[in-house]
C-alpha cells in the first residue's frame, strides 16, 4: 500500500517538474501550458505502451488516474476552495451593478444553452451514425454549456480587460456553472433513469414532471445561496471577533469545508454557497477591528491556494486524456461539436445582450468577447465522468473532454488578441 501523502506528492511533483519545463521553454500562462505538457507526456506514456506493453505503462497509468476520481476530487474537493477563493477576489458592487445581465446569462442562457447544445449534438450523432437518444443529448448539452470559473478566472487575471466587461465574465462563470450543475443533475435523473431504470427507478421517472423539477431546482438554487449568506455571516462574525490572522484562515477554512459538506448533504447547490460565502467575505474589507496585515495575510493565502490548486487541476485535465477512450469517428464528432458548441454559445449570449442593449448601453463587441471568454474546463469533464458507466458516457467524455482541451489552449492563448480587436473596432 502506498503512503497517504505519496499521491499529493507525485501530483505536486509532476506539477513543480512540468511547470518548470514550460516556463523554461514555451513560458506559456501557467494553467495552459501545464494542460499542453501534461497532454504531451500522456502522449508519450501512451506511445511507450504501444512500443513496449511488457512494461504496462498504459495499465499503470490508468489505474493511477481511477484512484484520484477526477470526478469526486473537483466537483466534492477542489471546486469548493477554488470557487470560494475565486470569489473573494471579485468586486460585488461592480458585480452589482451589473446583475440582470449576469442573472439573465447565468440561467436563461444556460437553458438555451442546455437545449441547443443537446439538440445539435443529437443531429451529428445521428450523422456520425452513434445515434443517441435525445434525451440523453440534453444531458450532454447541460455538462457542456457553464463556463468554467476556474479556468475563466485564471485567464482574466493575465488580461486587461474593462472593468464592465471584466464583471460580467466573472460573474457569469461564478454563477453559471452552478445553474448549470443543478440542470445536468434534474436531466441525468431523467434520462438514464426512465432509458434504463427497472421498477422502483423506472416508476420515479414516470412520475417526472416539471413542477417537481422546478421545486427541486428551487431548492438546490435558493438553498444553496442562503446557506452561503448564513455561513459567511457566521464566519464573518467571528472573524470580526478577533485580529489573529492565523485564527482568521481557520475560520474561512472551516467555512468553506463546513458549508460545502453541510451543501451535499442537505442537497443544495454547493458551488453556489462557496460564491456567495466568498463574495461576502472578500468583500468586508473594513471589518472593524481587523487590521490592514490581516486582511492582506488572509487575502494572500486565498490566493496561494487559488494558483496551487488551479494548478493541480490543469495538470489532471491534461492527464485525463488517458482514460478517454479514441477513434476516428470520434474524433469527427468532436471537430463538429467544437463549433457548435461556439455558435450555441454566441446565441446563448447575444440574445441577453441584445435585450440588456435595448435598456442601456453594452460594451463595443460584448457578444463575441464573451463567447470567446466563455471557456469549459474540469467542470465539464468531471460531469462527464459522473454519468453512469457505457458507451453513452465514453462518448460524451471524449466529446466533452476535445471541447475543453480546444477552449483551455485554442480560445485561452488567443482571448487577448479578441478583447483587443472587439474593443478597437468598437
Amino acid at each position: 500500500m502506498l503512503p497517504f501523502l505519496a499521491l499529493p506528492a507525485l501530483l505536486l511533483t509532476l506539477t513543480a517538474v512540468l511547470g518548470l519545463a514550460n516556463r523554461l521553454t514555451l513560458r506559456l500562462p501557467m494553467t495552459i501550458g501545464l494542460v499542453l505538457f501534461a497532454l504531451l507526456a500522456a502522449l508519450g506514456v501512451m506511445g511507450l505502451d504501444v512500443l513496449v506493453p511488457s512494461w504496462g505503462l498504459g495499465d499503470q497509468s490508468r489505474s493511477l488516474l481511477d484512484s484520484i476520481d477526477f470526478d469526486r476530487t473537483l466537483m466534492q474537493g477542489m471546486l469548493s476552495f477554488l470557487l470560494f477563493a475565486g470569489a473573494m477576489h471579485v468586486d460585488l458592487p461592480s458585480l452589482w451593478q451589473r446583475k440582470g445581465i449576469i442573472l439573465l446569462l447565468a440561467s436563461g442562457g444556460v437553458l438555451v444553452s442546455t437545449l441547443l447544445n443537446g439538440l445539435g449534438f443529437w443531429a451529428l450523432t445521428q450523422a456520425f451514425g452513434v445515434g443517441l437518444p435525445f434525451m440523453i443529448c440534453l444531458v450532454f448539452g447541460a455538462l457542456i454549456s457553464p463556463t468554467d470559473p476556474v479556468a475563466v478566472l485564471a485567464v482574466l487575471k493575465r488580461q486587461t480587460v474593462p472593468a464592465s466587461l471584466e464583471a460580467k465574465i466573472a460573474g457569469e462563470s461564478l454563477f453559471n456553472d452552478g445553474v448549470a450543475v443543478v440542470v445536468f443533475s434534474l436531466l441525468v435523473g431523467l434520462a438514464f433513469t426512465g432509458a434504463g431504470g427497472h421498477g422502483a427507478e423506472a416508476a420515479h421517472a414516470s412520475d417526472f414532471n416539471l413542477l417537481a423539477a422546478l421545486g427541486l431546482f428551487a431548492q438546490e438554487a435558493f438553498g444553496g445561496i442562503a446557506l452561503g449568506l448564513v455561513a459567511g455571516y457566521l464566519a464573518y462574525l467571528g472573524i470580526r471577533a478577533v485580529d489573529d490572522y492565523v485564527l482568521d484562515v481557520i475560520i474561512t477554512l472551516a467555512l468553506v469545508t463546513g458549508a460545502y459538506s453541510l451543501a451535499i448533504m442537505l442537497h443544495l447547490s454547493g458551488p453556489l454557497a462557496m460564491v456567495i460565502a466568498g463574495l461576502f467575505i472578500g468583500n468586508q474589507t473594513s471589518i472593524p477591528g481587523i487590521s490592514a496585515m490581516s486582511r492582506k495575510h488572509l487575502e494572500h493565502f486565498w490566493e496561494l491556494i487559488d494558483e496551487v490548486l488551479n494548478a493541480v487541476l490543469f495538470l489532471l485535465i491534461g492527464f485525463e486524456i488517458m482514460i478517454v477512450g479514441w477513434s476516428w469517428p470520434m474524433v469527427g464528432l468532436i471537430l463538429t461539436v467544437i463549433p457548435l458548441v461556439l455558435l450555441v454559445r454566441y446565441i446563448a449570449v447575444g440574445l441577453p445582450v441584445q435585450f440588456i442593449a435595448t435598456f442601456k448601453e453594452m460594451t463595443p463587441g460584448a457578444p463575441t468577447i464573451l463567447t470567446w471568454a466563455g471557456l469549459r474546463g474540469g467542470i465539464s469533464v468531471a460531469l462527464a465522468l459522473s454519468l453512469p458507466e457505457g458507451a453513452e458516457r465514453d462518448l460524451m467524455l471524449a466529446v466533452a473532454y476535445g471541447v475543453v482541451v480546444f477552449s483551455i489552449v485554442a480560445q485561452g492563448l488567443t482571448i487577448e488578441h479578441v478583447i483587443r480587436a472587439k474593443l478597437k473596432r468598437g
